[in-house]
């Protein structure tokens, strides 16, 4: 049996010069947990040319979706950003991962920090009604450079505030931050900066960290990942994984290229 599932692309829309998604049929084989990634790809002159990408489509949805970085010069990327309607590209059989609740304690406010392309595990996991059964409130927090950037988690989140079933699902509970560095913008500012100075819990009108009862999940740059951690660490919260739960969780597979 092959290590791959062979996915037709069913759709690609480029949101900016850096950004795109697209859709591809699902294998009525392929099971994954909200918040995992798998190995997708492209077969080059023979050989598979594989990277690790969340799922941004949630389990119980008949198609996969994916959120990409373009990078020039980027083995994949550069490769994978020309794909179209149509197209094959590879997808690992396996899926795995560290963003799923089961490596968490219990708490009552998870926050889902973001930079980037680390937005997909949690574009997948706000469709996880079970979240919004754990947590009386979801905090989804992207940091982008630019404003542009933050258009696929903006419509992500308007799309399913819509949704005839997560609309009422997420009224009370999911609250969307995006933040930018670079530009004006209502939310200006690095996360770490944000969750320090207090400013994020400042304007969503909730209290600021407590141990007790935050949990959190970080996918994003290494620079971001080491800065949120040293600052939860220094906070006496836990690293969690598969073997002993925790107060806050990585994701460490991704690299942008």
């Amino acid at each position: 049996m092959s290590a791959f599932h062979h996915a037709t692309v069913l759709s690609v829309k480029h949101w900016t010069d850096t950004l795109f998604s697209f859709t591809a049929t699902r294998d009525a084989g392929f099971r994954f947990q909200n918040g995992q990634f798998v190995m997708i790809g492209l077969e080059v002159e023979g050989k598979p040319l594989l990277r690790a990408y969340s799922m941004a489509s949630a389990n119980h949805e008949p198609e996969l979706e994916f959120f990409s970085i373009k990078v020039p010069n980027g083995p994949l990327t550069s490769r994978l950003q020309k794909i179209k309607e149509g197209d094959t590209i590879l997808v690992g059989r396996k899926a795995v991962g560290t963003l799923i609740n089961d490596n968490l304690l219990p708490g009552k406010r998870l926050l889902l920090l973001s930079t980037g392309t680390g937005l997909a595990p949690f574009a997948s996991l706000i469709k996880d009604p079970e979240i919004y059964d754990k947590y009386e409130h979801v905090v989804l927090v992207h940091g982008c450079r630019q404003v542009s950037e933050l258009a696929y988690g903006e419509r992500l989140v308007e799309t399913l505030q819509k949704d005839e079933l997560f609309g009422e699902l997420m009224q009370d509970k999911l609250i969307y931050y995006p933040t930018v560095t670079r530009e004006p913008f209502r939310n200006r500012g690095r996360i770490t900066d944000l969750i320090t100075s207090e400013r994020l819990f400042n304007d969503i009108g909730l209290k600021p960290l407590n141990i007790e009862e935050d949990r959190v999940m970080m996918c994003g740059s290494p620079h971001m990942l080491e800065d949120l951690k040293n600052l939860f660490e220094s906070r006496g919260f836990t690293e969690g994984s598969t073997s002993t739960p925790g107060h806050f969780v990585i994701e460490k597979a991704f690299v942008e290229r």
